[in-house]
């Protein structure tokens, strides 16, 4: 009778104590993973370096180019990113690699999102036509995405417990957008037989009024960090075309690798341990944005080779480590995942303009020109002739927390990551470009009337409103995210 008192007892006080809320309940059981990994992706020598019109062959290794992988885990939701050292990754290579990745790891497709640097020393990830995959891909691009699903993977087999924070610092010196306006009453040529009111990377011509649009001096980024406080991975992002200073004949990852490894040493990172501290530096929306100042005094010096970039690394590396000593990191954030297909018309030349770009070719190489790259966007131009009508564009947008990261397959203008910045529904934002695919430069529709290099045929090869469109469809599934149930 006396055991039988005890339990009624017992029974009684259990029953008037306050139960454990369902979120508290969940929230104990609550648990938050991270792992990374990085993995060479260096090419063969004597294969073209892509990024500017000349493509000398690779003749020495600098540094080597990476993919650098980081996977989150927040015990329901698996998230996974892959920023890779090239100027431009195909869509189809992504999509190889994502589709590997998946397979390997179960982490879903739309959960992963790949990106290049825009490093412009090395060889390309592209197709060799912008808008028409390639029937196959070539040695380097089944070596690039096999890469970047072993990255992934790595990335994955090394998930541990850890904690995660976002933060960011703002640097402004390093940029500047690079298209300018005319005086009133100005023009130059384009290399179409007309001409424009902007001018790309002007130097000191003497037409030149203001610049053509915004720069974002911002460093965004997020973090993870083991429980005891060792550094695991952080990937930031920062709106710079690149840097450059790098010798014809080399291939290096440019400024964003430097960030990397100088990022490991300001923030103590012990390089023997295994697995190593992952720093990536990926690509904002820099179409429009470079590291050349044409209103500067000229340097009394000419730098040296690799000097300037290593500057503005270095410079990056120790803002965003010392904003890294005032993040909050948490032991849980809410992660999801949305990606969407947008279909745009492509650009296809006029009959007027296959004409005058037959013209062009017509005439012998060392006859007067309208405009000195008249022969190469002739070239382009016809190239576009048998262009699909439109391309199906995969755009994607993550949640961490309160933070939101948009991801855009363009070089895209500034003003575009500025405006999702600013309509965003997240605490904090910002995008990622080249991601998921390559399809040239993503000019706001305002641009096109002023012309300039960004918003020429073979260069910008979509619609001048697919932009808004862009933005529209990002907005619309962080909309989504923004309402994701905690679980």
């Amino acid at each position: 009778m006396k055991t039988h008192r005890l339990i009624r007892i017992f029974a009684a006080i259990a029953a008037l104590a306050p139960a454990a809320s369902g979120g508290e309940a969940q929230a104990a059981e609550r648990s938050f993973r991270a792992g990374a990994a990085i993995i060479d992706v260096t090419p063969f020598l004597d294969e073209p370096i892509v990024g500017n019109f000349g493509t000398p062959p690779a003749a020495y290794v600098h540094d080597p180019l990476h993919a650098r992988a980081l996977v989150l885990d927040d015990g329901a939701t698996r998230l996974a990113f892959v920023v890779v050292d090239s100027v431009g990754v195909s869509r189809e290579v992504f999509d190889a690699a994502r589709k590997l990745a998946s397979e390997k790891t179960g982490i879903p497709e739309a959960n992963i999102l790949g990106s290049a640097t825009h490093t412009h020393s090395g060889t390309s990830g592209r197709s060799d036509h912008f808008l028409k995959p390639d029937l196959e891909l070539s040695e380097y691009q089944k070596f690039l995405s096999r890469r970047m699903a072993d990255a992934i993977r790595l990335a994955a087999g090394n998930l541990a417990p850890a904690k995660i924070g976002w933060g960011s610092v703002d640097a402004p010196e390093h940029l500047f957008n690079r298209r300018w306006l005319l005086k009133p009453g100005e023009t130059v040529n384009d290399p179409f037989g007309g001409v424009e009111l902007a001018l790309m990377n002007p130097g000191g011509n003497p037409k030149i009024l203001e610049p053509a649009g915004p720069t974002d001096p911002q460093v965004a980024f997020f973090a993870v960090r083991a429980p005891d406080g060792r550094p695991i991975a952080l990937l930031a992002n920062y709106s710079l075309h690149y840097v450059g200073g790098v010798p014809s004949g080399h291939i290096s990852a440019d400024y964003f690798a430097v960030f990397a490894r100088k990022l490991g040493e300001r923030l103590g990172a012990d390089p023997l341990h295994d697995p190593p501290f992952v720093g990536v530096l990926s690509n904002g929306t820099s179409g429009d944005v470079n590291n050349i100042d044409v209103q500067g005094p000229p340097p009394a010096t000419p730098p040296a080779a690799y000097e300037k970039l290593t500057a503005v690394a270095d410079d990056l590396a120790g803002r965003v480590a010392e904003a890294y000593q005032g993040v909050e990191f948490r032991d849980w954030a809410l992660l999801a995942a949305a990606a969407r297909e947008l279909p745009l018309k492509t650009r296809r030349p006029t009959p007027e303009q296959i004409d005058y770009a037959r013209k062009v070719l017509a005439k012998p190489e060392d006859a007067p020109k309208h405009h000195g790259l008249e022969r190469f966007f002739a070239q382009r131009t016809l190239d576009l002739v048998d262009a699909p009508d439109e391309v199906s564009a995969r755009l994607q947008a993550f949640r961490i927390g309160d933070l939101g990261i948009a991801a855009i397959p363009f070089e895209v203008f500034t003003e575009t990551g500025l405006e999702i910045k600013a309509r965003s529904p997240f605490k904090a934002t910002f995008t990622i470009e080249l991601a998921n695919g390559c399809y040239g430069y993503l000019p706001t529709p305002r641009h096109f009337p002023l012309g300039g290099y960004e918003t020429w045929m073979g260069v910008n090869y979509v619609e001048p409103e697919a932009a808004p469109k862009i933005v529209a469809t990002l907005l619309d599934l962080f909309a989504g995210l923004e309402t994701t149930p905690t679980p």
